[in-house]
């Protein structure tokens, strides 16, 4: 199975994208495919439009908030990783999660029943709230949620950073287990889930 981590962080390189890098060894480790998106790498804007939701089609503003949305819907689960940035969510993950719902998910929810994950990581404060806010993302999008039994916050105040969180960082990587051994099943089983236009027709939103 393929695993795609989306790095919703400002700083390419910082406590976030460590995180994401650790998710992706992880999965490697067990024989997946991983990939890591850093949003600060991409080109990600605000829409001015003011119509994005009554616009019937996806958003036309040139940016890679499409390219990244396809990767998601290439990848078996998606991991989002974001820092807290004020007490909430960073600025640009955001943006992003705005553009990507609004611009190009809602028309035909594309991700239905792809496994998804969330990771926070903060100096001391807000995680929970930045946590329970990705959590309600994936779960507009009707993503398969799973997790450790404990969310991944992780803290990145001490002296090796998010190292120094062990508790944290074996969350991240439990759930990462998680990830797997229920993807894996489901490939494994044949089990066949509802397709996303079937879901569509069932509520009363397609014919």
């Amino acid at each position: 199975m393929k695993i795609l981590a989306i790095n919703g962080s400002e700083r390419s390189r910082g406590s976030t994208w460590l995180a994401a890098q650790e998710v992706a060894s992880h999965a490697e480790l067990r024989g997946c495919r991983t990939d890591v998106i850093n949003l600060a790498e991409k080109r990600v804007l605000a829409c001015d439009c003011g119509a994005c939701n009554s616009r019937p089609d996806p958003c036309p503003v040139d940016d890679s908030v499409g390219e990244v949305v396809a990767a998601m819907i290439e990848a078996d689960a998606v991991v989002f990783a974001a820092p807290v940035h004020g007490f909430g969510l960073s600025s640009l993950m955001q943006t992003f999660i705005e553009r990507a719902g609004v611009g190009h998910l809602r028309f035909t929810r594309p991700l239905t029943n792809t496994i998804g994950a969330a990771i926070v990581v903060g100096r001391r404060y807000g995680h929970l709230d930045v946590h329970a806010q990705l959590l309600h993302n994936l779960l507009l999008n009707r993503f398969i949620l799973v997790g450790s039994g404990f969310p991944v916050t992780i803290h990145s105040g001490g002296e090796q950073g998010i190292l120094s969180d062990t508790e944290g960082m074996d969350a991240l990587r439990r759930t990462v287990d998680r990830i797997i051994d229920v993807g894996t099943a489901l490939i494994e089983s044949g089990t066949r889930l509802p397709r996303p236009e079937e879901v569509e027709r069932r509520i009363g939103r397609t014919g």
